[in-house]
C-alpha cells in the first residue's frame, strides 16, 4: 500500500484513539457491518503504517448477546460483547446497523431505551440504512434530519411524522445525528467521519484503498431509478408504466395519462401516486433521466438527441431536470461514467 505521507500536519490534539462500536442483529445486512468498520480498520493501519500513532480506530461489534449472528445472506459474525455490557463512557461512536431483521426488534424495549440512553452519552450516533428505524424508535431523530435506504424513506415518514425525511441523501449529519442510505452509503458515512476526525487526505487514502469515491456524484435517486422501474410488476399501474418506459417521446402529461387509463385526470393522480408512491410527473421524469444516464453511459449521441428521444425537448430542459435530480451535470455524469470503450470518443 502506497501511503500518501502527509499525516505529519494532523493537529496533534486530533491524534486521539477512538472507538468504534457497531450494533447488529439477526438478519442485519452483512455489509452494514462490515463496510463501515472496515472504512475505520483502514484508516487505522494507514496512519499506524505511516507512523503516526498505532490503533487509532478500535472497533467493537455489538449484539444482544455472544451468540454468533446470522446475517440476512446466511453468513455468521461472532460479537465481542452484549450491547447491555458495553461501557458507553469508553465508546466514541455508536453505529446502528440496518437490515431486513430491524422489524423483529423495534419492539425489543431494553434494546430501545439502551439506544436512547446511548445517544446521550456517545459523542456521536449513526444509522446506516434501516438501522435509522431503531434511532426513530428510540427518540433519538425527533425534530431531526435523517436518510434511509430510498425504498424505506416513505415509510419513515410514515411512521415517524417528527423527523425530516431527505430521500436523495447518501447520508445526513444532523448535529451529533448521522444517518446514511443503503448498504454501501454506510461506507461513504464512515469516510467523512474519518475526514472529520482527522482530514481530507486520509480519507481520500482509504477512499483510494476500497477503490470509493471520497464524496460519491449526486443522491441515491441516481441508482434508484432503473432499481424503482422495476417494481412495476407489483402495481396495478404496472401496465401503463411499461408503456410510458417504452414510449418516453409521447405526450405524457396526467391528463394524456388519464385518458389512457380511462379515469378522470384527478383520481388517476391520487390512485397512481398510493399505488407506485410516486406521482405520476415524478416518474415520468424518472424514467426519462433513467433512459438519458443510460444513453450517457453508452452511447456518444449529443445531448440534444438523448434530450429529444427522451422527451425532454430540447438540451436545455435535460440540463435543469438533471442538475436537479442528481446534482450534478450530464456532461459532468458522462465523463465520470461513460463506458470505458467510449473513454477516448
Amino acid at each position: 500500500m502506497n501511503q500518501i505521507n502527509t499525516y505529519a500536519r494532523i493537529p496533534a490534539q486530533k491524534i486521539l484513539s477512538r472507538r468504534i462500536a457497531m450494533f447488529c442483529f439477526p438478519d442485519a445486512q452483512v455489509i452494514d457491518v462490515t463496510g463501515p468498520l472496515s472504512v475505520f480498520a483502514t484508516a487505522s493501519q494507514i496512519l499506524a503504517a505511516d507512523g503516526v500513532a498505532p490503533d487509532l480506530y478500535t472497533t467493537t461489534l455489538l449484539a444482544a448477546d455472544m451468540a454468533p449472528v446470522a446475517t440476512s445472506c446466511g453468513i455468521s459474525i461472532v460479537p465481542d460483547q452484549a450491547f447491555e455490557a458495553a461501557d458507553l463512557a469508553t465508546i466514541d461512536t455508536l453505529l446502528i446497523a440496518g437490515g431486513t431483521g430491524v422489524q423483529q426488534i423495534l419492539g425489543d424495549r431494553r434494546l430501545i431505551d439502551w439506544i436512547a440512553d446511548a445517544a446521550g452519552r456517545v459523542r456521536r450516533i449513526a444509522s446506516v440504512c434501516t438501522g435509522a428505524f431503531l434511532l426513530a424508535e428510540a427518540g433519538v431523530l425527533d425534530g431531526r434530519r435523517v436518510t434511509t435506504h430510498w425504498r424505506h424513506c416513505a415509510q419513515l415518514a410514515q411512521r415517524y411524522p417528527a423527523i425530516d425525511v431527505e430521500p436523495d441523501a447518501i447520508h445526513v449529519r444532523d448535529g451529533r445525528i448521522y444517518s446514511s442510505a443503503g448498504v454501501t452509503a454506510g461506507m461513504d458515512l464512515a469516510l467523512a467521519l474519518v475526514e472529520e476526525d482527522y482530514d481530507r487526505a486520509l480519507a481520500l487514502e482509504v477512499a483510494r484503498d476500497k477503490v470509493m469515491y471520497l464524496k460519491r456524484p449526486g443522491g441515491q435517486s441516481q441508482f434508484s431509478a432503473t432499481l424503482a422501474a422495476q417494481s412495476i410488476e407489483d402495481s396495478p399501474f404496472g401496465a401503463l408504466q411499461r408503456w410510458i418506459l417504452d414510449n418516453l417521446g409521447a405526450e405524457l402529461s396526467v391528463p394524456a395519462l388519464a385518458d389512457r387509463a380511462a379515469m378522470s385526470p384527478r383520481n388517476f393522480a391520487r390512485q397512481f401516486t398510493q399505488h407506485t408512491g410516486q406521482t405520476p410527473a415524478k416518474f415520468v421524469e424518472t424514467a426519462r433521466l433513467d433512459f438519458c444516464r443510460r444513453r450517457l453511459e453508452e452511447s456518444p449521441a449529443r445531448l440534444e438527441s438523448i434530450a429529444h428521444d427522451a422527451g425532454f425537448g430540447n438540451a436545455e430542459r435535460l440540463r435543469k431536470s438533471f442538475q436537479r435530480q442528481f446534482r450534478i451535470s450530464p456532461q459532468d455524469y458522462r465523463r465520470r461514467f461513460r463506458a470505458p470503450a467510449l473513454q477516448q470518443s
